[in-house]
């Protein structure tokens, strides 16, 4: 890297000029965090209010992306409101969580991919593993973990505290089991994130080894809420083979990174199609999306979890895969998974 390079790349911010104070970016303030690697990579924070305007994070990137001897551009969009809340968010005294053990997110960055079942799957398979394991449903607008782990039972409270509904093995709780199934869930940002410091707070998860929480797909108000309530272990980010669909994943493993969150590795769901006559396992989508993204992110690919016969209606009646055909390629490639989860976190 050239000696210069550094001041080359503060040189071209000042050259962005924001038509709301008529500043450059960086007399603004609206540079922060700014570091040029030997390498020619540049890594930076930048400030954004809601007056701004929208392009000028882009003439921003295009500015240092243009100075010779840069090679990469990352950069972090914040709004200067969210800066602050976080700020005072991390000065109040945080609720101790620690009875909860390993806080892992299971996320991905589109609906559709299959999240929730790796989420149940995993639980279920460290359960088997003699694990004590708590799942909660953050995807508050799609709260499935009732119909997946067979109990619309509901909670009951004793002593101030909501008790979880347990099923094979996993406590759990999710809106699910407090509202209609054909209520829809039409929630504002405050009401998710209400709801999510709720389940940590009200329910009486006991002592954990484990806590799962099965995330909204993509990122927004229930990430950000997480991550600023309770300390996490780690996200697994699952995907599906396609293109469009790792590359949406990648946006949402890039999140947890920016908030300082491991990403333990991938997981891509529906990866192939396990013949059940011969056992042999085809490629029905593109494959090796998951594989792609994993190496992108320099995280390990955690498992492939192939399609196969039957498993849609072992989820409609409430039967997690690993416990109701734990020798079939699913069930294997699930607890896979989770003993690599188990081999992280020790």
């Amino acid at each position: 890297m050239s000696d210069k390079l550094p001041t080359l790349v503060a040189g071209a911010l000042t050259n962005v000029r924001n038509p709301r104070n008529d500043k450059d970016v960086i007399s603004a303030g609206m540079v922060r965090d700014l570091q040029v690697f030997p390498d020619g990579k540049v890594s930076l924070t930048f400030v954004m209010t809601q007056d701004d305007p929208p392009n000028i994070a882009r003439e921003a990137r295009l500015a240092i992306s243009g100075v010779k001897g840069v090679t990469n551009v990352d950069m972090s969009i914040v709004s200067e409101a969210g800066q602050a809340e976080a700020a005072e968010a991390s000065e109040q005294q945080q609720p101790d969580f620690s009875h909860l053990g390993t806080v892992i997110a299971v996320s991905s960055g589109k609906g559709g991919v299959g999240k929730s079942t790796v989420a149940v799957n995993l639980a279920a398979a460290l359960a088997q593993m003699g694990k004590r394991v708590g799942v909660m449903d953050a995807d508050v607008y799609g709260p499935n973990l009732p119909l997946f782990l067979g109990s619309h039972e509901q909670p009951q409270v004793a002593g101030g505290k909501v008790e979880p509904i347990e099923s094979f093995g996993v406590k759990f709780i999710s809106l699910g089991l407090l509202m209609d199934r054909d209520t829809p869930a039409i929630w504002r940002g405050p009401i998710v994130v209400k709801v999510i410091g709720q389940f940590l707070s009200d329910v009486e998860w006991g002592t954990l080894d484990y806590f799962i929480v099965d995330m909204p797909p993509g990122t927004g108000d229930a990430q950000l809420t997480l991550v600023q309530s309770v300390k996490v272990g780690g996200a697994i980010i699952v995907t599906t083979p396609q293109e469009m669909a790792s590359g949406d994943a990648l946006r949402g493993a890039k999140m947890f990174e920016q908030v300082e969150v491991p990403v333990l590795g991938i997981v891509e769901n529906m990866s192939s199609f396990a013949c059940p006559h011969c056992g042999e396992l085809i490629d029905v989508f593109t494959s090796g999306g998951g594989a792609r993204l994993a190496e992108e992110l320099s995280v390990p690919l955690l498992g492939r979890i192939p399609l196969q016969a039957g498993m849609a209606g072992l989820a409609d009646k409430g039967q997690p895969v690993v416990v109701a055909e734990p020798e079939s390629p699913a069930s294997k490639a699930l607890a896979e998974v989770a003993e690599q989860v188990v081999n992280q976190s020790d």
